[in-house]
């Protein structure tokens, strides 16, 4: 075989993938010192201690914590009996439920969002919609198509069960007597709304505890402040290597996708089609309307922040030019939670890195993307780095599990 033709295979395996030949080979540069910092950043080993809740006054409390626990696999809390927040939410799958919709009731509008790591964030949703973990909590208690419970029903089920009161009660104090009759007058309907909320704090301070645990690629950061990898695990293949500088350098991933927990917390449209039947969604400038007039959000009553700060609400951007923006998902873990986007649109991840190389215009608003021309090898490099982001949760295993 001549040496030309070899050349050329060689070639046309690294064009179709970074190449067999090149699987343990290091890298063909070292890694600047910009590139380094780049990298070091978006390891959890810089990732900041959880936040307190000061709106949740039970948000660490070690009681609401086993209380929100059996709340969240609770199917009671349903209209039906057969829906709780962990049939959407599931341990197995990183909190989300491997469907392009959630379903509870009925088929849902959005794609299930995991809730690993989500204490980190000041919006939920997938438009941003309530600024609380324990505002999130609330809704889909309500929803019709999702759980399906009204306040006085959720209320009932606790008083109901001498365990649930005993709980409720350590943490809140004394049940409201529930209405006997309708219509309840609004004093009573006041008593109902905040043991409700309070139903949603307890669930909020048990999701606290769902936290993101380390992957190959923290290890493999976390070497470059040494002499660089020494143990097998702490190693990148070159494959994975080079799909990383693509991803802090030409992808442009790192624009969005930065910090400890692969996302900005921020908003973006970035052309992704409506799901199949269904009218263009109108994302956060819907939902920073939404939020400015939840009856949950940080200005209201039901908040335990004295001080009513309440920053994000008052400094967050609006407008029409968030029309169809989402909401930035982390990264981490996608191996476990696909199909993606707000409406599970795109089902794997080389579709998805194929739709931001294509980067094409928004039905809806401006696509803030733009083409990235990367060669097919180049997205195999990169969708190659990106699952060497999966990793354990930093979570008991008890509490991934029903109580």
């Amino acid at each position: 075989m001549g040496k030309d033709l070899i050349g050329l295979i060689v070639l046309l395996l690294a064009l179709a993938g970074g190449g067999a030949v090149y699987m343990n080979a290091p890298p063909p540069a070292p890694w600047s010192d910009a590139e380094r910092k780049a990298i070091q950043a978006l390891s959890l080993a810089t990732l900041p201690p959880l936040p307190s809740d000061p709106s949740n006054a039970v948000s660490d409390h070690p009681a609401a914590q086993r209380f929100g626990h059996r709340l969240f696999f609770d199917a009671r809390l349903s209209a039906n009996g057969a829906v709780s927040c962990a049939t959407c939410h599931q341990p197995a799958l990183r909190f989300t439920d491997g469907l392009p919709r959630a379903v509870g009731l009925a088929v849902g509008t959005f794609n299930t969002m995991s809730l690993v790591g989500a204490a980190y964030s000041p919006w939920f949703f997938w438009n941003g919609r309530q600024d609380s973990l324990w505002g999130q909590a609330t809704s889909p208690l309500e929803s019709p198509i999702e759980q399906g419970v009204s306040r006085a029903e959720a209320t009932r089920l606790i008083a109901g069960d001498p365990s649930y009161r005993a709980a409720y009660e350590a943490l809140f104090g004394p049940l409201p007597p529930l209405p006997s009759e309708a219509p309840a007058t609004e004093q009573e309907e006041a008593a109902v709304t905040r043991a409700f909320v309070n139903i949603a704090k307890a669930i909020a301070a048990y999701e606290r505890l769902l936290l993101p645990g380390e992957t190959r690629f923290d290890r493999y950061a976390a070497s470059l402040g040494q002499d660089g990898p020494t143990a097998p695990d702490e190693q990148l293949t070159h494959k994975e290597a080079e799909g990383l500088r693509l991803f802090i350098g030409k992808a442009q991933c790192i624009n969005c996708h930065n910090g400890p927990l692969l996302t900005n917390h921020e908003f973006h449209n970035t052309g992704v089609l409506p799901a199949i039947g269904a009218l263009p969604d109108k994302g956060r400038a819907e939902g920073a309307r939404l939020v400015l007039d939840d009856p949950f959000n940080c200005f209201s009553a039901h908040s335990d922040d004295a001080a009513k700060d309440c920053a994000e609400l008052r400094f967050m951007r609006t407008g029409d030019d968030l029309v169809a923006a989402q909401k930035t998902p982390s990264l981490r873990n996608l191996k476990g939670t696909a199909p993606y986007m707000h409406a599970g649109q795109i089902g794997t991840l080389a579709e998805a890195l194929d739709h931001y190389n294509r980067a094409r215009s928004a039905i809806v608003g401006h696509n803030e993307a733009k083409p990235l021309g990367l060669l097919p090898y180049e997205l195999k490099r990169l969708e190659a780095f990106l699952n060497t982001l999966d990793g354990p949760l930093a979570t008991a295993p008890e509490w991934l599990a029903p109580p």
